[in-house]
């Protein structure tokens, strides 16, 4: 049994004539007529009875139009379906993201995409950048927000977001009080980081701005996400420099200052496979 065979039977249910049936069909009478003595030898009951004066659907046959059409309704179904998802309108998105980016470019984006692009279902998941690499490397994300610079030749990166440094001081911090801080006036101060491993490009540009002054900071703690970071510089344990963008995280405890001097230019990228062909990843991609 064929699609064809079932198109024929509904056309000629419709139409209750052979002449007609066969106009519409764009085929001569007597192959249609033959088409459905097939089909119905191939299933075994009478779909139709024949008169010379009229046709009339079989009690079987009536039965079995209902049943036929359904099949139509999630044929079409099916295929309204299938070119929605090759067009990337409908389906799921894995994203990765470094906490900060939840301050700055993320939920702008996010609101953005979702109002364009309501059938699709976004799943986030907070990562730093080396977990990331790791979890888009074994397909667990397919884009990810990271810090860059990354080093492999297996992805696509962009820059989509750039912002200076900004220290975080403890509110009683004799600093506190001034519009801002040189980088030199910290340098016997006790600083809050994250381990290199998770983000080397920012802990290096860190790293590298508190040299060009002459000094290289004090260890007190590490710590894992920013918010940790935030939380432990409002708990007096040391200072951290943090990218701009974190002052939008108000905790208390907190202040926020601008350097003196120009500070290095901190990024995050989009980064994803290379190999990547989805039309979802595409369409998101779009968007920046």
């Amino acid at each position: 049994m064929e699609l064809r065979h079932l198109r024929y039977f509904v056309t000629l249910a419709e139409e209750l004539h052979f002449g007609r049936a066969a106009e519409r069909l764009h085929i001569a009478q007597p192959p249609l007529s033959q088409q459905i003595r097939q089909l119905e030898n191939e299933l075994g009951f009478e779909l139709f009875h024949r008169t010379k004066r009229k046709v009339e659907l079989s009690e079987a046959g009536k039965l079995f139009l209902i049943e036929v059409q359904q099949i139509f309704r999630q044929l079409q179904q099916a295929i309204f379906l299938g070119k929605q998802i090759s067009r990337g309108e409908i389906g799921k998105l894995i994203l990765g993201f470094v906490s900060s980016a939840a301050y700055n470019i993320l939920p702008d984006f996010l609101l953005h995409f979702r109002n364009n692009n309501p059938n699709i279902n976004l799943e986030l998941h907070e990562l730093t950048t080396d977990e990331q690499l790791r979890w888009l490397q074994s397909g667990r994300i397919d884009v990810g927000f990271i810090r860059p610079p990354v080093n492999e030749n297996t992805y696509e990166s962009k820059i989509i977001f750039q912002e200076s440094l900004i220290i975080a001081l403890p509110e009683n911090h004799p600093l506190a009080n001034q519009e801002k801080v040189s980088l030199q006036y910290l340098k016997n101060e006790s600083f809050i980081l994250f381990p290199r491993l998770l983000a080397p490009g920012l802990y290096d540009l860190i790293i590298s701005f508190c040299q060009q002054v002459g000094f290289s900071p004090h260890l007190a703690q590490e710590a894992i996400q920013m918010q940790t970071i935030v939380s432990l510089v409002a708990a007096e344990i040391g200072v951290a420099i943090v990218p701009e963008s974190l002052q939008n995280l108000q905790r208390t405890g907190v202040v926020y200052k601008s350097f003196v001097e120009e500070t290095p230019q901190v990024s995050i990228a989009m980064i994803w496979r290379k190999d990547d062909i989805s039309p979802i990843l595409k369409r998101f991609l779009e968007v920046f």
